[in-house]
Formats: C-alpha cells, structure tokens, sequence
C-alpha cells in the first residue's frame, strides 16, 4: 500500500473532523436547545416557520457534511494500517469500523426520510391547517420529527463510541 503523505491525511483529518462538528453539532443543538426551547415559547405555527427555516440552512451544510465524511472517511481508512481490505474483518478495529459504518448509513437514511418524506408533509400539512384550522396533524407529525431527530442523535453518539473503540484498538 502506497503511504499518503503527512499533508494529504492531516487535511482528510481536519476536514473529517470539521463536517463531524458541522453535522453532529447542528444536529445536537437543534436537538437538544432549540426544539426545546421553541416548544416552550412558541406555538405550534410559529414552532412550524422557525424550524422549517432552521431545516431550509441546515439541510445543504448536512448533506454536505455527509458527503465530505464519506470522502475523507475513505480515504482515512484506506491509509489505516489495521485496514485489510473491503469486506476484510479482523480484528476490533475492523469490527468497530463496520458497526460505525452501519450506524452511519442508519443516519443517513434517517436523514433523507426527514428531508424528502417528514418536512415536505409537515410543509403540507401547514398549508391545510391554514384552511382548516386543525393542528393536530402537524402535532402528529412533529412528534415523528422529534422521534427521528433524537434517533440520529442516539446513532451520532454511537458512530463516535465506535470512532472512539477503533482508535483505541
């Protein structure tokens, strides 16, 4: 195996870790603070604009983020001297760096159910009750909102659990 220089796999690093922070830390503070937050002192409308708002900025950096983890992650293990190749599982490295990527594709469909399914019908769902005057579709919809983004949370913490055991392995 070719070594990647010093430059090539500190960059891949640095770029990993900036989309780590950039998609994990959006998603914990949306999470965590501002549903929270918005849930107290807004009402379920209002709730509705600010967070498809915050959804419209978030969404490209997070498909970004993903798409650069993907890169750089590749690159990063390819360099790893415990890689041994695809489908090659020795070892706890390897078993902590499938399990990783598991969660992470777990993540990444949890994402896309979120982007192109929840949002487009909460978005829908909004402009009926404009007419109607009914909320509790969109309160439903919220809690499967709240559901996801918790369970992305729970898979975020454990795809860095499973960084963690590889790096230790």
């Amino acid at each position: 195996m070719n070594a990647m220089p010093v430059w090539a796999l500190a960059l891949t690093y640095w770029l990993h870790m900036l989309a780590t922070v950039i998609w994990l830390g959006s998603l914990s503070a949306v999470t965590l603070l501002v549903l929270p937050a918005a849930r107290r002192s807004l009402d379920a409308i209002s709730q509705s604009k600010l967070l498809e708002a915050i959804q419209r900025r978030l969404d490209p950096l997070g498909w970004f983020s993903l798409a650069l983890l993907l890169l750089t992650g590749m690159f990063q293990m390819s360099a790893n001297p415990n890689y041994d190749g695809f489908l090659a599982f020795s070892g706890l490295w390897a078993t902590s760096i499938l399990v990783k990527h598991i969660f992470f594709l777990l993540m990444i469909f949890v994402s896309a159910a979120q982007t192109w399914w929840l949002l487009p019908n909460i978005q829908r769902a909004m402009l009926r009750q404009q007419k109607l005057g009914d909320e509790t579709e969109i309160a439903s919809l919220r809690k499967r909102e709240t559901l996801l983004l918790n369970l992305n949370l729970i898979l975020a913490i454990l795809i860095l659990g499973m960084t963690a055991l590889a790096r230790a392995a």
